[in-house]
């Protein structure tokens, strides 16, 4: 029964997050974006709204008894032991300089453990999309395919990946990022969810983000355990709430996490 309702709520994610997405397309690019700021400086657009508002009434009218926890507007309790985590627009920054390397998150948790995750790029028409024990699966347009890292198993062959080389300075870690990056094969900033989708999908090694959220993480980990690779903090425990992580191939991640492992715990 309860492998029955994942599966039921793996396809709702895959799909709905295709919903949202292309709606954001409606914003994208278009001159009369306006840009607000939160609290904590980051950006805030019309579109981050009205995904995050199609979102929640879409899950709701589904899975009424679910509870949902959103980047926008907060957290709504159900009765059920399935809670939604929403993050509409991940790369808003992305998004508000019409770079298409931004994409639509939705992970879902049964019993507090991270077990959906679904993420669709509407500007690239591309996503991932997998759930424990489901498997992890790409697609772009209507063409699928099984999600798998790489089989790299040397840092002097591995891409690295980071969303802002800056952000690691406000961790003390950006000496640690400098030193991974100098033994690497290249580093570069495909950053975002996008860097993920590429570990995910082989094209990339690692990638590293030294500030996560809760909605930045939870579509990730299914996503990557399934395609055979790991997603953990930087203390290399597999959760969503770190408030760092590093997702990679599997192969080079105990390498990578012994790089930051004495970075004290963010708290989130």
């Amino acid at each position: 029964m309860l492998i029955d309702e994942i599966k039921r709520r793996l396809e709702a994610a895959r799909s709905l997050a295709i919903e949202a997405g292309k709606l954001t397309l409606e914003y994208f690019r278009q001159p009369s974006l306006q840009v607000e700021h939160k609290a904590d400086g980051s950006p805030l657009t019309m579109a981050d709204q009205a995904a995050e508002r199609y979102l929640r009434d879409a899950i709701l009218d589904q899975f009424p008894a679910d509870s949902i926890l959103g980047e926008e507007f907060g957290s709504h309790s159900g009765a059920s032991e399935f809670r939604w985590i929403l993050d509409p627009i991940d790369g808003t920054k992305s998004f508000i300089c019409g770079v298409p390397f931004y994409g639509t998150m939705i992970g879902v948790e049964v019993g507090g453990e991270a077990a959906i995750g679904a993420v669709y790029f509407p500007a690239l028409n591309e996503g991932i999309y997998g759930a424990t024990g489901h498997g992890a699966f790409s697609f772009v347009g209507q063409t699928f395919s099984p999600a798998r890292v790489s089989e790299t198993r040397s840092l002097a062959d591995a891409v690295v990946l980071t969303t802002s080389v800056e952000a690691f300075d406000t961790r003390g870690a950006l000496e640690d990022y400098l030193s991974l990056t100098r033994r690497a094969k290249f580093a570069r900033t495909w950053g975002d969810v996008y860097g993920y989708l590429l570990v995910a999908t082989g094209r990339a090694e690692i990638m590293i983000d030294p500030l996560m959220n809760l909605w930045d993480a939870a579509a990730l980990l299914p996503i990557l355990r399934e395609a055979g690779g790991m997603f953990t903090d930087w203390q290399s425990e597999e959760r969503i709430d770190g408030g760092d992580s590093i997702g990679s191939n599997g192969h080079l991640h105990h390498e990578v996490v012994s790089c930051f492992s004495r970075i004290t715990r963010r708290t989130i």
